[in-house]
């Protein structure tokens, strides 16, 4: 038995929910897919699937059985990209994980270079705010904002996550600029929303800190929203530089309490543990040329500080 060839057709059965569906995505007939399978059941002297006229599903065994036989297939492509890009220029299918709004902001507007430079790489964009699992996806790299989890990834800093507070140049001549974070109990605060509902800000200045509770007309899950109602003047807003760099530097947003060091406040996160805008990859990924390609790109784009800080 070829035990790849097994382990491909099992996988294949599963993910297209039957043995001809999974045939007609390869080209092959039916009957090599279930030979494959009925010669690993055989060998494992298991039954992976349950089959039956309708549709075909997991065992218990199958079920402990398929992530495993998942990553043994991924791990096989990955050996074998890996021998093929040790060769020439950086190349192949490059899966990449980014936040939507960050993504848009400050990487998409530079693929067209990246794609000119290396264009032997093809790149897979999954653009959204969800924790990817980079074995689960397949994914190469991954770029993450803030505190960073303890794990087994390799993590390479791009950018400080720094966050401050603003407002309209109206808002701050009808209601003036809060001169310590407790004059922010007298001010509309637009929030981010989280689960447990808390609206907290925190400061540090040196060994002082102050968590201020704070209120105000709008809380949104989306921090693009509350910066669109801080330019219309509805109130100060806590967001992180990367997001407001660009309306500062124009003035449409103003800081305040910059002497302050400022934070969202969750339990569990302290001032010095905010992080940073990290690229993340597997360690199987640490000899790729492809995401070494990316990441060293990316960090040339963003310098040291980043752009979207030098105006403050």
């Amino acid at each position: 038995m070829d035990m790849f060839a097994a382990l491909g057709a099992f996988v294949a059965v599963v993910e297209e929910g039957g043995f001809a569906p999974a045939a007609r995505r390869a080209g092959q007939a039916a009957s090599s897919f279930t030979r494959h399978v009925d010669a690993l059941e055989a060998t494992l002297g298991v039954t992976l699937l349950n089959r039956s006229t309708r549709r075909v599903s997991l065992t218990t065994a199958g079920e402990a059985y398929y992530p495993q036989a998942t990553r043994l297939l991924a791990d096989l492509a990955e050996a074998n990209r890996s021998i093929r890009e040790g060769e020439g220029p950086p190349r192949g299918l490059l899966r990449v994980s980014l936040p939507a709004s960050f993504a848009r902001m400050h990487v998409t507007p530079f693929l067209p270079r990246f794609m000119a430079e290396y264009p032997g790489i093809e790149l897979d964009l999954l653009m959204n705010d969800a924790m990817a699992n980079l074995v689960e996806e397949r994914i190469d790299v991954a770029i993450r904002l803030g505190v960073l989890d303890s794990s087994s990834l390799i993590a390479r800093r791009l950018a400080p996550h720094r966050r401050i507070v603003c407002a309209s140049p109206a808002y701050l001549a009808q209601h003036g600029a809060p001169a310590a974070p407790q004059d922010l109990a007298a001010h509309a605060c637009l929030t981010f929303a989280f689960a447990d509902g808390e609206r907290r800000w925190r400061f540090t200045q040196g060994e002082r800190v102050e968590q201020i509770r704070v209120k105000g007309p709008l809380r949104a899950n989306q921090a693009e929203a509350l910066k669109e109602a801080a330019l219309a003047g509805f109130g100060l807003v806590m967001l992180p530089t990367w997001l407001a760099g660009e309306e500062i530097a124009q003035g449409t947003l103003q800081p305040v309490l910059s002497s302050w060091q400022a934070d969202i406040g969750r339990p569990g996160i302290t001032p010095a543990a905010e992080g940073g805008i990290h690229a993340l990859y597997l360690p199987d990924r640490k000899g790729s040329a492809k995401v070494r390609a990316f990441v060293d790109f990316l960090a040339a784009r963003f310098g040291t500080p980043p752009y979207w800080e030098r105006a403050l």
